[in-house]
């Protein structure tokens, strides 16, 4: 062939005019027939709202993440699709898309996403919380429902409880005397963490550790696990969270926590030696667990720490609430709430002093057993529970696989977070969503163990917190004995009427009020 002889010469069929046409509107069709299948594609993926290069929707949150989620599914739905950074995710807002992912995908949502914090801290998420989903971690589990939360075990705890809470209601007493206003959010959080640490650890560990307290390491550690990590958003930049301290402050902090651990391990090993007559606690439990060999899987040193650590949920689940460090800082924040509420709402407080004084009458004490008849008061925790969940948004989960969810396909390992707060101040769900209402749960079946949609607080499905009676026994108990024994006012400096109280939040591993809650008790004429 010469090379300058024309192509057309040897392509198949003759390049005229005709055929040029032809082609052109072949290609035409062909890209539109794309074009419209991507969309097509495309369009089955969950809504989602405009994102930027790189950092996709992150910067559409805010510092409460669970109200800025709120905000953006009012606009896109109650399932929708966020890229953060390079990580989608998925939030749910609906109990009906969360019913459904219970009943129909619960094995496909029932991973955890690792993040950098929760590698240091839990030896590689060792613990119940951030275990990837399998064999091992059912055997975790149930280890915790069976051997440390059973009601049976629950029970077993009644003394502690009653006697930390003796040593409060004397301690708010002597404020009464000399009329002072008391900063009540430090005293719920004290009992709380005493009443967690001796059923977990045996003692009260609030003595120095080193050059700090443990209760000033567990909070660093509680503050560092919800710090911004590059990795997190950008696996592909991990090493900046280097550069910038973060995982070497992780490790730091991480180790402290550790040696901690390994002390009271290593004390309650030498008690058993020693044949020490002591009532046995979680780390006991564990400790002859780990001795009889009769798990399915090995019962390290680390797996014991990373239980203990954090795995002991008392509310529902936004990050690692295992043991210690979460469990007080749950029960005490739902305290806080529960009496802001009553303070801001006399009217309400005064109905449930007058049930708590009636069933317990003149009793020296109150009495567990007699928690149990106060159903106007569990009316209040569930009310608290329903507008200030500890964790509003669930602990986050990773699909496994690709799923279809209400016709849309969610791609595998991607991150989900359901909106329980969103969920439980759904105006078409509760009337007066916003309003304190305790009486909406009289003669009402809702109930917060997962099983009503309406109201998650604990989590639901296979990853529910396992923790509930152990967490409510504690609310319930706390806070019959503040109704009964001691009258409450606002401080008289505080020029705002009380619906005007600051009820705004700060947000970290749990949601508490952002200020502390002072109150003067006073002692009633019973």
């Amino acid at each position: 062939m010469s090379t300058l002889e024309p192509v057309s010469k040897h392509l198949p069929f003759e390049l005229n005019s005709s055929n040029f046409c032809l082609i052109t509107i072949l290609i035409i069709v062909i890209s539109v027939f794309k074009l419209t299948k991507t969309r097509t594609k495309k369009s089955k993926v969950p809504p989602s709202p405009f994102k930027l290069p790189f950092i996709g929707n992150l910067h559409q949150l805010g510092k409460l993440p669970h109200r800025s989620f709120q905000a953006l599914s009012r606009k896109y739905g109650p399932l929708m699709l966020l890229h953060l950074g390079q990580t989608p995710t998925l939030v749910v807002s609906s109990p009906d898309i969360a019913r459904e992912i219970v009943k129909s995908h619960d094995v496909v949502f029932s991973n955890r996403p690792q993040t950098t914090a929760a590698k240091i801290f839990l030896y590689g998420c060792k613990n119940v919380g951030f275990a990837a989903y399998g064999e091992e971690w059912r055997q975790k589990r149930k280890i915790c429902v069976l051997e440390l939360l059973s009601l049976k075990r629950v029970q077993s705890f009644e003394f502690i409880r009653k006697e930390e809470v003796e040593e409060m209601v004397n301690k708010i007493g002597e404020s009464c005397e000399s009329e002072s206003v008391i900063n009540l959010s430090h005293m719920i959080i004290t009992t709380s963490n005493n009443i967690v640490s001796r059923c977990v650890l045996g003692h009260k560990y609030e003595a120095p550790h080193g050059s700090s307290s443990f209760g000033d390491v567990a909070r660093k550690a509680m503050s560092q696990f919800v710090a911004f990590s590059v990795g997190d958003f950008f696996p592909s930049l991990g090493w900046i969270d280097y550069v910038t301290g973060l995982i070497p402050k992780l490790k730091a902090t991480s180790g402290e926590l550790d040696a901690f651990f390994e002390d009271v391990i290593q004390q309650h090993k030498m008690m058993k030696r020693n044949h020490e007559d002591h009532r046995h606690d979680f780390v006991d439990i564990l400790l002859q667990l780990q001795q009889d060999g009769m798990l399915d899987f090995e019962l390290t040193h680390d797996h014991l720490k990373a239980i203990i650590l954090v795995s002991f949920s008392l509310s529902l689940s936004l990050f690692a609430k295992d043991m210690y460090v979460g469990g007080s800082d749950t029960s005490s924040t739902t305290l806080e709430w529960a009496m802001a509420e009553l303070l801001r709402n006399p009217a309400i407080m005064k109905k449930a002093q007058e049930e708590v004084r009636r069933v317990v009458d003149k009793k020296s004490k109150v009495e567990e057993k007699d928690v149990g008849e106060m159903k106007y008061l569990e009316c209040v925790v569930k009310e608290t529970i329903r507008l200030h969940p500890p964790v509003p948004l669930l602990l986050p989960r990773k699909t496994s696989s690709s799923v279809k969810l209400r016709g849309y396909n969610i791609p595998p390992k991607t991150n989900v977070y359901i909106n329980a707060w969103a969920i439980q101040r759904d105006p078409e769900i509760w009337e007066r969503p916003e309003e304190f209402v305790p009486e909406r749960f009289e003669n009402n079946e809702v109930d917060f163990r997962g099983q009503y949609f309406e109201l998650i607080p604990f989590g639901i499905g296979r990853r529910g917190c396992p923790g509930v009676s152990f967490g409510i026994a504690v609310v319930e108990l706390v806070l019959a004995n503040l109704l009964y024994w001691f009258d409450w006012k606002l401080p008289e400096v505080n020029t705002t009427s009380a619906q005007d109280m600051d009820m705004s939040e700060t947000y970290g591993v749990t949601v508490t009020k952002k200020l502390p809650l002072h109150a003067q008790p006073t002692m009633p004429h019973l």
